[in-house]
């Protein structure tokens, strides 16, 4: 018994060590490589602003203007700048995406020891492979804001690196080319080494103490105490009946709380079987009961996108991601007529159940009462009285109510203590719609609401959110901030609503981390289109 715990453990510690190592191996690559991903996509961005996306043709007709040479001079300099092999501009071919055609070429033979020649303005090259011609694709047909490529054991003979694409756009936003960075990661080979050099020498020691140990101490004051108390509940299991006191049998308490337990365990064990039936039965009940309720938050909300495909006036995107298994958040939109969009955001007090349900009421009486007519003060004021009629709960909800008239673009709203909107002006930026704020909705009765107007021109947008995107929270409780969101908001500002909903979900994760989520997320982002 004793050589089979050793061996046991012996080999458990190995399975572990083989594990911690591989594990750790995984999380540091995936971390190593989504630090070079982001941070060479941000050298590339920024990279773009060097190149005048208007002029790309005229490039490759052969003018080498001075515009050209100031920005072949400005690519070379930040190459060598950020330290990356290479920085170049390519055209490719859109009738397959098979062929390029180069349009600037700058090379840093310095930082990977490589021996790369600049390709000439003009030099045509067949596509790579069958990824990169997918990846030229996504980012032409604007899938994707930016790819990347890993080759971390190259054919070629170039060392370790990473590829980020990102689109060079003209002043209407059309993809033109392709502004490409090959940075170095042999970083991540040598830093992986000494890792699994460690792991691998401690978990040989640990091992070998741990047989020496257990060798000599296990025996005598585990394994024959283990086996008498084994022996007992072998008999007991058996007969079902109690034996005699196990007596004295080590110095450590557990042992002797064990074999006391034995001469009650088959009471114990009945109880114990009983209770865990019914705690599983409950526990299962109460999840199935979650689930539902969730499928049934989720499916009151409208979740089906594009809610209207035959309308082209306007596009709109929303997302509720809660906290729990059902969340307080809620956002809502339908046409009272032809020319009349409602839009509604909450956020209930509380989280749980409790909130969820006030959050189903408060959407259901706001929707109703706003499909009616009257503005947005109207229902406000019409959902508190309603709320407080029967709040013994005392709970509140903050409520932003507005109607776009989708002719004119012209928004009017009303907020009963919710975050204020963001409002995106075309070929600007988005900036917070500041106004005054009512009193939260069930606070207080005989509320009035004031209505404000907003102004919407083709290719602007409206973003509306609730206090989960500014208030998400670090491991160092530094919350996101309406700066950060500002920022999110503006880095994706020339995409669709759906895309800056997930641009700036993806913002906040990373800005989270690991970190579980405190509060509901909401967000809704509509936009008047152009006339085409």
């Amino acid at each position: 018994m004793a050589a089979n715990i050793i061996g046991a453990v012996i080999v458990l510690l190995a399975v572990f060590g083989v594990i911690a190592s591989v594990a750790g191996l995984v999380s540091f690559t995936r971390a190593f490589k989504k630090e070079y991903d982001t941070t060479t996509y941000h050298m590339a961005d920024t990279a773009t602003s060097l190149v005048n996306g208007n002029n790309v043709e005229e490039y490759l007709e052969g003018r080498e203007s001075e515009e050209f040479l100031r920005t072949k001079d400005a690519l070379d300099t930040y190459c060598k700048k950020i330290n990356v092999s290479l920085i170049y501009v390519i055209k490719v071919d859109e009738s397959d995406y098979r062929s390029f055609l180069s349009v600037f070429n700058s090379v840093n033979n310095s930082v990977g020891n490589t021996t790369y020649t600049p390709w000439v303005i003009g030099y045509e090259r067949a596509t790579a492979n069958e990824e990169y011609r997918q990846k030229y694709q996504a980012l032409y047909e604007k899938k994707t804001p930016f790819e990347t490529v890993y080759r971390t054991r190259p054919t070629d003979g170039s060392p370790p690196h990473i590829t980020t694409l990102v689109p060079v756009k003209n002043t209407a936003g059309k993809v033109v080319s392709l502004l490409c960075i090959q940075r170095p990661i042999r970083e991540l080979n040598e830093a992986r080494r000494p890792y699994l050099l460690q792991i691998g020498v401690s978990m040989l020691v640990l091992q070998l103490l741990s047989a020496v140990t257990y060798t000599i101490f296990i025996r005598k004051k585990f394994v024959e105490p283990i086996l008498k108390v084994s022996g007992e509940a072998s008999r007991f299991a058996r007969e079902n009946t109690k034996g005699k006191e196990l007596g004295k049998l080590s110095r450590f308490d557990e042992l002797q709380d064990l074999a006391h337990s034995i001469d009650t365990m088959e009471t114990d064990m009945v109880n114990y079987v009983e209770n865990l039936t019914a705690i599983t039965a409950e526990k299962e009940r109460i999840g199935a009961e979650l689930s539902f309720a969730s499928t049934i938050q989720e499916n009151a909300l409208p979740n089906v996108f594009p809610p209207y495909p035959d309308r082209t006036e306007f596009d709109i995107y929303a997302t509720m991601t809660p906290a729990k298994e059902v969340g307080g958040d809620f956002y809502n939109f339908f046409l009272i007529d032809d020319d009349h969009l409602a839009l509604m955001i909450g956020d209930v007090s509380g989280k749980g159940v409790p909130a969820a349900l006030f959050m189903m009421v408060s959407n259901i009486i706001t929707s109703s009462r706003a499909s009616l007519g009257g503005t947005p003060a109207d229902t406000l004021a019409y959902v508190n009285t309603k709320i407080c009629d029967n709040n013994r709960s005392d709970m509140f909800v903050t409520l932003w109510v507005g109607i776009l008239e989708i002719s004119t673009g012209k928004v009017i709203a009303a907020n009963a203590g919710h975050e204020d909107a963001a409002v995106y002006r075309k070929d600007g930026s988005f900036e917070l719609f500041k106004t005054r704020h009512g009193l939260a909705v069930g606070a207080m009765p005989d509320m009035h609401y004031r209505d404000f107007e907003i102004s919407l021109e083709p290719g602007d947008k409206l973003f509306l959110y609730t206090d989960g995107v500014p208030e998400a929270t670090d491991r160092d409780n530094n919350m996101f901030g309406n700066d950060r969101m500002m920022d999110a908001l503006n880095a994706y500002k020339d995409k669709t609503p759906e895309e800056i909903l997930a641009g700036v979900h993806r913002c906040v994760n990373e800005f989270v981390g690991d970190m579980p989520q405190f509060d509901d997320l909401t967000m809704l982002c509509v936009e008047l289109k152009e006339k085409s």
